[in-house]
């Protein structure tokens, strides 16, 4: 039997695919770069997350940087009795929820009618809503105040709810621009052939507009949840109850709180008995911080890839 012989690639053809395969100069670049971001962002995450398991003798112990020797569940145990995780969660839980619920809807049926219906002044109010998303909320915090104030709305959960149900609150103009940019790329035929089966405009709506948009929808529902989850800022202001503080409130306070537990257990509180008050220390905090993270990483780890869809799909990226 005769073996075949092999034929050999050609000198040009070797030459060609040497000059394309080194990496440039350019490329080496954005890699270096690349690397040092990602070390920026992710050397707190890592430094937080090796506390969060330090023992007591880890944390006062010098040598001990990135590896502790006696790692410990007890820091999330104490974390979690300091923060009433019980209760700090579903209050979180149910602002997060309504107020993502209602951005969704009030959003993208505000920015339906910017999309599809002309009316006076539309491109004036449309300027206010991109307006709202440059403006921080800091600058109108006294006037919102006051307002909600003066319907007795202090206190509750309706000064952080009530708006999202109007296309405001917490970065609704974002996400009205956005769905508004869906929105103007449907074809008007899929609306014309709905309205000759004898859909009406709301028909329309929720028929054919707002159930197409689910790539959009994905991106307001992460982005939404997760700063509502992590808002601190208006809920300090609004909320003034223990029972009634979110998570991110009470992260914010968690070295106070366990600072009054530690002088708890020193005087011998029966609540605490057995426990050492030693364990009070960076690493609790670290750990408090953890479990307040843990939520929207969970979310997101399941929705990424449709919110890499939608942030492809919405012109996100080009903002």
């Amino acid at each position: 039997m005769q073996i075949p012989k092999l034929k050999l690639p050609s000198k040009e053809a070797v030459m060609r695919v040497y000059k394309k395969s080194p990496v440039s100069l350019g490329d080496l670049f954005v890699y270096v770069m690349l690397i040092l971001l990602a070390f920026v962002f992710l050397y707190p995450f890592a430094h937080m997350i090796v506390t969060s398991f330090k023992s007591y003798s880890d944390i006062i112990n010098a040598t001990v940087k990135w590896i502790p020797k006696s790692p410990t569940l007890q820091n999330f145990k104490i974390a979690a009795m300091a923060m009433r995780l019980d209760q700090t969660v579903i209050n979180s839980l149910v602002v997060t929820v309504l107020a993502t619920i209602g951005h969704v809807f009030a959003c993208s049926y505000i920015a339906y009618g910017f999309a599809r219906y002309k009316f006076p002044l539309r491109g004036v109010f449309f300027a206010l809503v991109v307006l709202s998303i440059l403006m921080p909320v800091q600058v109108i915090i006294i006037p919102l105040y006051m307002t909600y104030s003066q319907f007795n709305m202090i206190g509750t959960y309706l000064p952080l709810i009530i708006p999202c149900f109007f296309g405001f609150g917490l970065k609704g103009g974002l996400f009205v621009f956005l769905y508004r940019q869906y929105f103007l790329g449907i074809p008007k035929s899929l609306e014309e052939a709905a309205s000759i089966d004898g859909c009406g405009p709301l028909k329309t709506f929720f028929r054919i507009a707002f159930p197409s948009a689910g790539s959009t929808t994905i991106v307001c529902i992460v982005l939404s949840m997760v700063w509502h989850w992590n808002d601190y800022f208006e809920p300090q202001l609004y909320l003034t109850q223990p029972e009634s503080m979110l998570l991110p409130q009470i992260v914010d306070s968690l070295k106070a709180l366990i600072a009054a537990m530690q002088n708890a257990i020193m005087q011998g509180n029966s609540e605490f008995s057995g426990m050492d008050a030693t364990l009070y220390h960076n690493g609790t905090v670290m750990a408090g911080t953890v479990i307040s993270m843990l939520p929207p990483i969970i979310a997101y780890m399941f929705l990424q890839r449709k919110f890499m869809e939608g942030i492809e799909r919405s012109g996100l990226t080009g903002m």
